[in-house]
Formats: structure tokens, sequence, C-alpha cells
């Protein structure tokens, strides 16, 4: 492709050499929005500008997206194709999910202050032989299966479509209901959808085990939050580990965090450090997609909301 042939690509909100030479690596030519035919949007917490008309594709900075769809943007521009984030932070994202699972089944979460050896045996369990459901087997999902089986666990994944998953067992979306008295652990990896809201109910927690734990590194709002901390006080559940939480920031007072099987970290499993590399680099696949007349990862739907 000639220079001349490159699509102009503009970056905002504000000006980026970073992205600027993502965009060039890429086979594009970072320029003006007037000029543009597709846009590099940075920035999750500013809303997206008035698109031209020449402009055809944009990339948009996170995995989840249920901040932009519904507005204005994304409703009047329906000859523009919208890409997330979503698979670019998989890698670091699963690591978090991996390591409070762990920290939860093998009693890291309490904080011994003697040398207790009946209790803390008491408190340490096996992963290995174990069932996990990763509900939600995208990006994230992908991760995590090989680091689970490789753990020794059997997973069980739910997934929208049902599709075949390695090394896992495929329950569809709308069968849901179903694994849960069957399984030991659950990881929460779906989209942030009004169909997922409340997911994790009260109900939903009442059919797991009283050794179960659940790990939220998707969205707070997946987890009705008041039902989690009914079902840890009462020992319904034997904890749970939450990079997300419900509302986000959890306030100083809030009930979690005087519990000390609720393990919480503050939304860090794809921290700056980790974010802004991944995303370079998956500006610069998509970049290199578009130029060439390819359909750009992760292209979002509108009406699944992902």
């Amino acid at each position: 492709m000639s220079l001349d042939d490159a699509p102009i690509i503009a970056v905002g909100p504000k000006p980026d050499p970073d992205f600027d030479a993502a965009i060039t690596a890429g086979g594009g030519v970072p320029g003006p929005l007037a000029q543009a035919s597709a846009l590099v949007w940075t920035d999750p917490n500013s809303a997206l500008p008035q698109l031209p008309a020449g402009v055809r594709w944009v990339q948009l900075p996170l995995a989840g997206v249920e901040d932009f769809i519904g507005t204005d943007a994304l409703a009047a521009n329906k000859r523009v194709v919208f890409t997330s984030a979503a698979g670019a932070y998989a890698g670091t994202v699963a690591e978090q999910a991996i390591a409070l699972l762990l920290a939860g089944v093998r009693g890291l979460w309490h904080r011994e202050t003697e040398w207790d050896l009946p209790g803390a045996a008491a408190r340490t369990h096996r992963l290995a032989g174990s069932t996990v459901a990763v509900v939600g087997a995208g990006g994230i999902g992908r991760e995590l299966i090989p680091v689970l089986r490789a753990l020794g666990v059997k997973v069980v994944a739910v997934n929208r479509s049902g599709a075949e998953v390695s090394d896992a067992v495929v329950v569809p979306a709308d069968r849901i209901d179903e694994i849960w008295p069957e399984v030991d652990h659950v990881i929460v990896a779906a989209p942030s959808t009004p169909q997922t809201r409340a997911l994790i109910d009260a109900e939903v927690l009442a059919q797991l085990k009283p050794h179960s734990w659940v790990i939220n590194i998707a969205r707070g709002a997946l987890i009705d939050t008041d039902a989690l901390v009914d079902a840890l006080r009462r020992g319904t559940i034997a904890g749970a580990g939450l990079d997300v939480t419900d509302p986000e920031p959890l306030p100083p007072g809030h009930p979690l965090w005087s519990i000390p099987s609720a393990i919480i970290t503050p939304h860090v499993a794809n921290p700056p450090q980790h974010l802004r590399p991944a995303l370079l680099e998956r500006v610069e696949v998509n970049v290199r997609r578009f130029a060439n007349g390819m359909e750009p990862l992760a292209v979002i739907d509108p009406a699944r909301g992902y």
C-alpha cells in the first residue's frame, strides 16, 4: 500500500504521539478528524464528538462499552463500525482472577495473627479436582481455561451461543440456571448488559456450596451486592474475590469492607501501566486490518451491548 492510499486516522480527545506511532506502524496516517476515515478514542471518560461523514470506523479504549452503548454517537452512526478493546487485556485480567480464586480457596484471605495450625489448615482447600464455572467465555475466559485446566480443574464455560470452547464443557447462556448446583466456584467474566445485571443474585447464591468462591473481574453490576453481603454473612458461600464492585468505588463503611472473606482489589486487574501498551498493540493491529479492507477485531453489536 502506498502512502497515498493509506487511510487517515485521527486520535482523540487529545493528541498522543504514542497512538500516532501505532497508527503509522499499522499502515495508517495520523491526521485531523475532519479529514479522517477512522478515529482512535483513548479516553473512556470523554464523550465521542460528532463524527464527520468520512469516518467509517471508531476504536474505543475499553473492553466494556456499556457507557457508550445507547449514546447518540453509536445510535446516530449506523454506517460506522465501532470496535471495543475486548480481548486486548485478557491476559492480565485472567491472572487477577486466578490470584483471587487461589487466595480464597487456599485460605490466604485470612490474616494470621498467631501460629494456629488447626485453624489455618481448616481454611486451606484444594482447587484441583473442583469444577469452576467461567461465565462469559470471551477473551478473558479463553485465557482462564487453560490455566484452570493446568491446575486440575474441570471447567464449565457459559457463552451466549453454546459454541464449542476448547477444554471446557459448554453451557449456553439460556441454560445457565442448570449449572449453579453442579459447580464449586464461579468466575464472572461476562459483559455488562441489561440482561446480565444482577446475574448472580440471592437465588443463585443459595444454590452454590458452602465452600464456593465467587470471583468477579467483569463489572460490579453483574452481582447483586446486597445478596452477596447476606450470603457471606450467613456462610451460604465461603467467600468472594472482587476486583469490581457495585457501587464503585466501594465507599468507606460499606459492609463488604468488614467481611474478612470478601477479598477486594480496587479495579486493578488491568492497571494503567498494562492497559496502555495493550491498547497501543490493539490499535496497530486494527489499523492494519482496516487499511487492508479487513474487519477489525472486536466489532461491537449495539443490540447485544458488547
